[in-house]
């Protein structure tokens, strides 16, 4: 009998760091080594409140709590939650009938909220409030029969679940290079919507382009494009010139820490790189750097900052200056669904999600 072979992986062996001494040998640094830290950073409201949810749910129902899509682009916070009982899923049909389901942050379109109601599934919607927000927007300028274009990431959950609202009066505008090809109905009754996390850059851009072929183009009532997404970009823009090395910690399917690194290098930073966690840092980008700017996505807790800070400081980065340009304290109450049932349970402990409201860890 022949025995059939066996395809087995290697197992991953932890890369050895290269010490201080070893770093700075190979490129010595003139000058005092700091980091500039970028404040704002990490969670927003919208974020602190989706994950509040999840974790007020888990107290109050019991695991398992299914969320739909993961519920903050952040490989942290779900695994931390679904080590505690929450089980992500892509669609509603994974769902038990009759369980518990969370929409995330990112928002969902109308079929999908009728297929957890035609099964039977209880909701929580996370939606961000912002995000809430350009829904509405798309419901209202099609009932008023205007083509909208949806600048945005196509395949990203929010993207969808706004296209959705209206997908026979949206078209997606992905980047500023549609906006030069893209054919519309009628150039005289037209407004454009976004993503709430792009690039403010790049949207503007976008939007030029578009009103150059489209002089009547509308713009939405108010900014969409969230104040996290443009607080945290208009931080790393005053730090990456000053910065040898830029430093975002976030996780690579969220658009707004994406954004971060690309708008690092658009405005000077000598280099930039994206981390979900310290040991993902290369001690290699050290190499002949004085100053580190630090940031970190709008769906990352500060306990991850806080670990490349230590790991930084190991190599000489000891001095921290933070960056301040913005304020915030925007706080969103929790869904009216679980509202409801905290006040039934007499649970008056978190109503609220919002910046400075939560513990660092």
């Amino acid at each position: 009998m022949t025995a059939t072979p066996v395809s087995l992986s290697m197992p991953t062996v932890p890369r050895r760091r290269r010490t201080p001494e070893h770093v700075a040998a190979a490129a010595p640094v003139a000058g005092a080594k700091k980091v500039l830290l970028a404040a704002p950073r990490g969670y927003c409201a919208g974020v602190d409140r989706a994950v509040i949810a999840v974790e007020k749910a888990l107290e109050h129902y019991g695991a398992p709590i299914y969320v739909r899509k993961q519920i903050v682009h952040n490989r942290h916070v779900v695994e931390t939650l679904e080590e505690r009982g929450a089980i992500f899923v892509d669609e509603t049909d994974e769902v038990p009938e009759g369980a518990l389901v969370v929409f995330s942050a990112h928002g969902v379109s109308p079929a999908v909220v009728r297929s957890a109601e035609d099964r039977g599934l209880r909701t929580i919607d996370a939606t961000c409030p912002l995000v809430t927000k350009v829904h509405r927007e798309a419901v209202r300028f099609a009932k008023d029969d205007y083509e909208i274009l949806l600048i945005g990431h196509e395949g990203h959950e929010e993207v969808e679940g706004t296209y959705g609202e209206a997908p026979e009066n949206t078209q997606i505008v992905n980047s500023p290079e549609e906006a030069d090809t893209i054919r519309v109905k009628d150039p005289d009754k037209l407004i454009w919507l976004s993503q709430t996390t792009l690039s403010v850059d790049e949207t503007m851009e976008t939007v030029r382009r578009l009103r150059e072929r489209f002089p009547n183009l509308q713009d939405p009532p108010s900014d969409d494009i969230c104040y996290a997404t443009s607080n945290r970009q208009a931080a790393i823009k005053k730090i990456a010139p000053q910065a040898d090395l830029v430093i975002v910690v976030g996780s690579a399917n969220s658009s707004n820490s994406v954004r971060l690194m690309e708008v690092a290098l658009e405005y000077g930073a000598k280099a930039s790189h994206r981390v979900d966690f310290a040991n993902e840092v290369d001690e290699s980008w050290f190499e002949g750097v004085s100053t580190i700017g630090l940031t970190s996505g709008a769906s990352v807790p500060e306990v991850l900052v806080q670990d490349v800070l230590r790991l930084a400081a190991e190599y000489g980065y000891g001095t921290v200056e933070e960056v301040v340009t913005a304020d915030e304290d925007i706080l969103f109450s929790l869904p009216k669904e679980l509202r409801a049932t905290l006040k039934e349970a007499g649970d008056s402990s978190r109503g609220l999600g919002g910046r400075g409201q939560r513990p660092q860890s």
